[in-house]
């Protein structure tokens, strides 16, 4: 009998635990530099080592739109804040909505994705929004 209701009990508490959890949120982060491909994929190669091998740090997916210079992410509020993404993304050396970038982190990126008025984003001759070969 002892040990019907002890599995009971575990077995509320669980469901508990389960309903506590906030269901994942979508937010669209404006990203000013995020015009080309290799912009794109230094983005998302860094989102991939944020994000975790399992989606525990909070982290589910993302669509970056190149035209439209955002970021639309899908995260799970109780693992991981808007505002820790947003400093993720300015680690990356990108500038996140008003936040600016990190300056070891802006120096290091390429000068295709540095800022417009820095003398960034494509060059003459070399269009950088068509996608690599």
């Amino acid at each position: 009998m002892k040990k019907l209701l002890f599995l009971v009990v575990l077995m509320l508490a669980c469901r508990l635990a389960d309903a506590q959890e906030k269901k994942a949120e979508w937010a669209t982060i404006k990203i000013p530099q995020l015009k080309c491909w290799e912009c794109k994929n230094r983005l998302e190669s860094y989102l991939s080592r944020e994000k975790g091998p399992n989606d525990d740090a909070g982290i589910m997916r993302w669509v970056i739109s190149m035209p439209a210079a955002t970021l639309r992410i899908q995260y799970i509020p109780t693992r991981i804040t808007l505002d820790y993404i947003k400093t993720a993304i300015n680690n990356a050396g990108f500038d996140a909505d008003t936040a600016r970038a990190t300056e070891d982190a802006y120096k290091a990126l390429p000068p295709v994705c540095k800022r417009p008025e820095e003398g960034g984003g494509p060059q003459k001759g070399k269009p950088c929004n068509m996608p690599p070969m």
